[in-house]
């Protein structure tokens, strides 16, 4: 059966990275859907792939919008009966001098919220052999956040128990009481956690049956990117350029022997790199420890 893949988030950086390498590397009768909120941006984008083997079709999907994932979902089914891998990659990007109380809404909506309804509507579409892949990051892990915030993310059973909780801290920042209440200045942190909050309660909704599958689930952490969205927060001195972080992304998601304890984690994959948490170093294919 033909192969049909997914990137949303595919305009620039990692998700046009990961749409040029699958076009490249996929079969002529698979699909690559390169999706994006912004029409325009849509369309340069296919003009950029270049050595393209696969076919490419360019898609408007706005993520923050529940309705626009599953009618996308239902269109997806209707062309092709199923999807064979999707990289969840969208983001809405926070500069330093943003007010977070001013932009919380729409980042929430579209990385958070955004993130829950492509679980929702697209893991039921997953054929046998599926991927599912979550681009979050090791800031995903329960050790970025003070211990006493560590209950709102644990033991969930739902994506709209994970719903619940981002907007409870969504609300918080809005209304300025995230610092008293020891929630991190820099929002990216508590939205990737909820990111793999998700990932993880759909996997232990799902697990049984997709091994039985041979589906993953999971959530990737990719290592240091240089883009635009992280150059003002880190130091990017020996982070990668997109094109460099694609290639292990794409063979993970294609390797059709994925361990089955991957499945529902956050996962490494990469180069190996150093944790600023205990100085521990983290190999490429390897669980980031949530708590």
């Amino acid at each position: 059966m033909n192969k049909v893949a997914l990137i949303t988030g595919a305009t620039r950086n990692l998700g046009l990275s990961l749409a040029q390498e699958l076009a490249r590397r996929l079969d002529p009768a698979d699909v690559v859907y390169l999706t994006g909120r912004d029409g325009g941006r849509v369309a340069q984008s296919l003009k950029n792939i270049s050595g393209a083997k696969a076919q490419v079709r360019g898609e408007v999907l706005d993520v923050s919008s529940r309705d626009a994932v599953e009618r996308f979902a239902a269109d997806l089914a209707d062309r092709h009966g199923g999807v064979d891998l999707v990289f969840s990659n969208h983001y809405t990007r926070v500069e330093p001098e943003d007010n977070p109380a001013e932009i919380i809404d729409y980042y929430v909506e579209t990385n958070n919220l955004g993130t829950t309804s492509v679980l929702r509507s697209l893991a039921p579409l997953l054929r046998d052999g599926g991927r599912l892949l979550v681009i979050a990051s090791r800031a995903g892990s329960l050790r970025a956040l003070a211990p006493a915030l560590h209950p709102r993310f644990q033991n969930l059973n739902s994506l709209d128990e994970v719903d619940r909780a981002v907007c409870r801290w969504r609300d918080a920042v809005r209304a300025g009481r995230a610092p008293g209440q020891a929630w991190p200045a820099w929002i990216n942190i508590p939205s990737k956690i909820g990111q793999v909050a998700a990932v993880r309660v759909l996997a232990a909704q799902r697990r049984a049956e997709d091994l039985a599958r041979g589906i993953l689930i999971a959530s990737i952490s990719p290592g240091l990117i240089d883009t635009g969205a992280s150059r003002p927060w880190l130091d990017l001195a020996n982070a990668r350029q997109p094109d460099e972080v694609a290639g292990p992304l794409v063979d993970f998601a294609l390797d059709p022997n994925a361990d089955a304890a991957l499945y529902g984690e956050l996962v490494h994959v990469g180069a190996d790199e150093l944790s600023p948490v205990q100085g521990t170093a983290i190999r490429t294919g390897s669980i980031v420890p949530w708590q």
